[in-house]
């Protein structure tokens, strides 16, 4: 027997299907949608990168914001970074009386790993969030709006100083966090365990490459393009008033941070193949 024409409306088998196709196809759809609108941000603002009028007055606003606000807290989570690092490396090597090599090993560590992937993540914390909900702000009361209404792009106006300053200064404060890193593993290696600041710092020479360094730029280069391009992203398309920026500005950090280590092994499976 056929079915009824209001099957479907009756909560019949096929819409119950219907329902259940819907609730296991809709992550995958929602996510592809995101990619999707974030790709086409991303050639829009490296379109209007490149096409005059220059923005240098928010770029520098951007640079401030994103460079000199950040500086301290990555220096003093590198810091921290490289003591904690060290201490589990020592432990490690001492069982095989190689306590030597531990200056060598963070300082690989911090180029290849910790120090674009930590500084990635401190400048999604503290200025990605905060593009987010400056850009969402600025849609839920339709600034953004009267920006367009104005003929003025908001991509090319909001969306391309914040991006082009982060992906310029990530690699400068992962430069920092490495630094940083080192001056914590100097510390506890040769002033509190004793171990001869030639071996360690001859370590260090012996086991960096300028490819390791290569790397380290790489990374901070797609960590800051992707950070910031998500969290504009984000934010740019809220909703739903003071709550839908919330949860933009909470899903722009998350979202970001699952990138930064999906891209991290990325970008070191391919790197390390070279």
């Amino acid at each position: 027997m056929a079915d009824h024409p209001d099957d479907a409306e009756a909560g019949g088998p096929l819409a119950r299907a219907a329902r259940l196709v819907d609730v296991l196809s809709a992550p995958a759809v929602d996510f592809f949608d995101e990619v999707g609108a974030t790709v086409l941000l991303g050639v829009q603002t490296l379109a209007w990168a490149i096409r005059p009028p220059f923005r240098f007055g928010q770029l520098l606003i951007s640079l401030e914001f994103v460079g000199y606000g950040s500086t301290f807290i990555v220096a003093l989570v590198g810091l921290f970074t490289g003591m904690a690092f060290t201490v589990s490396t020592i432990v490690g090597f001492r069982q095989f009386s190689a306590e030597g090599m531990v200056g060598g090993v963070v300082a690989l560590a911090l180029a290849r790993e910790l120090a674009p992937v930590l500084a990635a993540v401190v400048v999604t914390a503290r200025a990605g969030s905060t593009m987010a909900s400056e850009l969402g702000n600025m849609r839920v009361t339709e600034q953004i709006d009267a920006i367009t209404t104005m003929g003025v792009s908001p991509v090319q106006y909001l969306v391309v100083p914040r991006v082009v300053a982060t992906t310029l200064l990530l690699p400068l404060l992962a430069t920092c966090f490495g630094v940083a890193g080192q001056a914590g593993a100097y510390v506890v290696a040769v002033q509190w365990q004793g171990i001869d600041p030639g071996i360690f710092f001859d370590k260090i020479s012996q086991f960096m490459t300028t490819h390791d360094l290569r790397m380290a730029v790489t990374k901070s280069l797609v960590f800051g393009f992707v950070v910031s391009l998500v969290c504009c992203r984000k934010g740019y398309d809220a909703s739903g008033g003071a709550r839908g920026v919330g949860e933009a500005t909470a899903k722009a950090v998350v979202a970001s941070i699952v990138a930064i280590f999906a891209l991290d092994y990325v970008l070191t499976t391919l790197m390390t193949d070279l």
